[in-house]
């Protein structure tokens, strides 16, 4: 089979530098997004669903622990 036609996968053909990005641009937004939490009063976290501790412990979470679902 020629080189050519060989598909491969989206990650593979997406330069390296352009996915250390994306994966750094990820981090921050959760890193923004948990401190964010922080900052909520007990009853907007409620109305959120969660409790002050569930709070701590997301914004406790390492910038790289994103979703899988937001990593391509």
């Amino acid at each position: 089979m020629p080189l050519h036609t060989i598909s491969l996968p989206v990650r593979a053909r997406r330069p390296l530098l352009s996915r250390i990005l994306r994966r750094v641009s990820l981090a921050l937004a959760a890193r923004r997004d948990r401190r964010a939490l922080l900052r909520l009063e007990p009853h907007l976290l409620r109305d959120i669903g969660l409790s002050e501790a569930e709070a701590r412990a997301e914004a406790a979470r390492p910038v790289w622990d994103v979703p899988s679902h937001w990593r391509d």
